[in-house]
């Protein structure tokens, strides 16, 4: 029996939304300066089954969104092997720390998209990638994250010195 599409839709945004927040407290903690590791392991889970799900979806070609959720794999390789293989010792917790928060990024671009698609209202501002609206909220979106990124390295540093001790 195949699975209704509607359902699958909203395993996937609730994935993706719990992607989100989560990333957001593994982010919010790096920059406290504390490791939250089944935070950690619950972003890393359902920020891969997120970019997983994405390709469930019906295609007769390979859309932007594809080309993202790749992105995503291959970055979430990298935390996933950081975090579990490298085990976040020395360099590996900066390189962690750096793949998460891209990661965390395109799990938030791709939710702006789809909000600035979706949702009449905002569809008018951005009716589509090319209109000014969609390319000002991802370059203010993407310094956010370059500023929350940088402070979660930063953060993350001061934990790495406070263990050594």
């Amino acid at each position: 029996m195949p699975i209704d599409l509607k359902v699958y839709t909203l395993v996937h945004v609730v994935l993706s939304l719990f992607g989100i927040f989560s990333g957001l407290v593994v982010a919010g903690g790096f920059v406290a300066g504390t490791r939250l590791p089944r935070w950690i392991d619950f972003f890393l889970v359902t920020t891969l089954l997120t970019s997983l799900t994405g390709f469930g979806f019906p295609f007769v070609t390979i859309l932007p969104s594809h080309i993202v959720g790749g992105l995503s794999l291959i970055v979430l390789a990298g935390a996933i092997a950081a975090a579990y293989w490298k085990r976040l010792e020395s360099r590996w917790l900066p390189a962690f720390v750096v793949l998460s928060m891209v990661a965390l990024y395109l799990n938030v671009f791709v939710l702006l998209a789809q909000l600035l698609q979706k949702i009449p209202a905002l569809a008018i501002l951005a009716p589509d990638p090319a209109a000014p609206a969609f390319g000002a909220t991802q370059g203010v979106v993407l310094l956010l994250f370059v500023l929350l990124g940088w402070g979660a390295v930063k953060g993350s540093a001061h934990e790495t010195s406070q263990r050594s001790r």
